[in-house]
Order: C-alpha cells, then structure tokens, then sequence
C-alpha cells in the first residue's frame, strides 16, 4: 500500500505503512550512512544511555575503530566525558548561519573528544514546535555533504528516552543493530518492551535489527531474563550499580581514564568485550513485545 505526500519542497515521496496505524516518510537514499557499523542506543530516561554510548565508543576506539557518536537530546550532553564541555548542537549552529550548511566547515561541529572519538550534538526542535527525525535527518544530511562518514569505522546513535513517535525512532532508519540500555526493574523493562515494538515496526522497510539488552546499574537481571525469555530477547553486557561510574561522570571522565581500580578494570573490561563482540557481528534477535497487560502479569504481581 502506498500514498504520496507534498512536502514543503515541492519533491513527492512514498509514504509507507510502518506499524499499525502509522505511516512512515522514506528516507531519502542519499542520507545512507555507508560503510560504517552503525548501533542506536534506546532505553528509559535517566538509565545511563549516555554513559553506556560514551564508554562503548571509547571502547571502540581502544580495538582500533575509527568512531563518530551522535547525540540526540536537546540536553546535548551525551558526548559531555568525552569532550569535558557541552559541545553546540548541530541544530543551534545551522540555525547561526540561517541553515546555509555551505558556510560551515566539519570543525564547527565536528569536536574531537577523548582517545580520538568524534562527536556531535544533534540537538532539538524548540520545545512542543518541532520533530526530533527532522534534527537527525539534518545532521546526517550535514555529515554527508562534508564526507565525514566515510572515515568512520563505527557511528553510535544516542537516542533520549522511550520511543513516543516516529521522530524518536528517526535513528532506526540508518542503524544496523538497536541496543537497549535498561534496569532490572519494572519501569525500564515496560520501556524497553515499547522499544522492541519500535524496532520490529521499523523493521519491515529498514535494515535495522535488535541486538540486545545491555542490563545497566544493577547488581542482578532476574526480572530481565525473565522478560528476555518470555520474548525472546538477550543480554549482550551488564554492568553494576557502581559509585565509581557515578562518579565518573561528575569528573568528567570515561571510565577508561577513572584510577585503574579492580572494579574500574572490570567494567572497562565488560565494555571491551561487548565491543569487540559488536564489531564482529551480533545475530539479529527476533524479539516479540509483550501487550502491556502481559508485562504487568510477567514482572508486577510477585
């Protein structure tokens, strides 16, 4: 089934079906990122995706990757240990320059953080005015024209929070593995089922696949292997409820430059593996979302 719509432009797109009751713009083909792995980081707000993508590109460049880190959020603090600074949003420099991108050069938003990692800030719409896909059309679009991507090894997608629409989920369209961060508790579980959702519905038109969970700031996964058994879904990583990672944040800092103590050394390893791993190819996993009822069934009435 397809349809047209008219865009601002003048230029007609397909529009097609993405998930019951939604309609999804095409992308356009010449937003493709390329030859890099490309990897979304979704999970509940407030879980620690940043702190997991910062690390994990850290991670990456350590085994010898070439990494590019995008954040989307208009806090624009995902690349904050890597950079030590809030870097401007992509979004806030096009607007400098009335959204002539041929006046900007790749240092204007392009900044190099820790262990050679490049960041970028996507940034957002003004708040209740905008779409968060628009952004990160525009920052890829952005990279594209100035040949960026085709240096890099690995992009990460920082994505903020549960996936409430389609702009949300615009990062889905260029990755090859969706990774959700997420708690053993209730709430970051009923989060991450609807990210599942997301995912699968993307799915159906893009290449994009769910890798797997990485379990973050617990001491145990009880309740998440519960959910991963009962949809199919698995554990790539897990990493502790530590105060050394909290605190690694407040100082500005990955964890690969915090003291190199037993528990530091440990979580550094746990991201090195899951990088490595990552970068030779995790199986695609055919997660099934659970309705909401079932999901209080499974983890709310213990």
């Amino acid at each position: 089934m397809s349809a047209t719509i008219e865009l601002p432009v003048r230029k007609r797109v397909e529009r097609r079906l993405d998930g019951d009751g939604s309609v999804q713009v095409a992308l356009d083909p010449n937003l493709k990122i390329g030859t890099a792995k490309v990897f979304s980081v979704y999970g509940k707000g407030g879980i620690g995706k940043s702190t997991t993508s910062s690390n994990l590109s850290v991670a990456f460049s350590k085994i010898g990757k070439r990494v590019l880190q995008i954040g989307c959020d208009p806090k624009h603090d995902s690349t904050f240990t890597l950079t030590k600074s809030l870097i401007p949003t992509v979004i806030d420099i096009l607007e400098g320059v009335d959204f002539h991108s041929e006046e900007l050069r790749p240092e204007d938003f392009v900044f190099e953080g820790y262990n050679g990692v490049m960041c970028v800030e996507a940034g957002g719409p003004p708040a209740g005015t905008g779409c968060g896909g628009y952004v990160v059309g525009q920052t890829v679009k952005l990279l594209k024209e100035h040949h960026l991507l085709e240096e890099t090894d690995v992009v990460i997608f920082d994505v903020l929070g549960d996936v409430v629409c389609g702009g949300f989920a615009a990062p889905l369209q260029h990755a090859d593995r969706a990774l959700i961060v997420a708690a053993n508790d209730f709430d970051s579980i009923f989060a991450m089922n609807r990210i599942v959702q997301a995912i699968g519905a993307k799915a159906k038109n893009y290449g994009v696949r769910l890798g797997g969970v990485i379990v973050n700031r617990s001491a145990g996964s009880d309740q998440i292997d519960k959910f991963n058994a009962a949809t199919g879904s698995k554990t790539l990583a897990h990493f502790p409820d530590l105060d050394a990672i909290r605190r690694s944040r407040l100082k500005k800092s990955t964890l690969f430059e915090m003291e190199q103590t037993p528990e530091i050394l440990a979580v550094q390893k746990e991201y090195l593996r899951l990088a490595e791993n990552l970068w030779n190819g995790v199986e695609a996993v055919p997660a099934v979302p659970l309705k909401d009822r079932d999901i209080f069934d499974l983890l709310g009435f213990d």
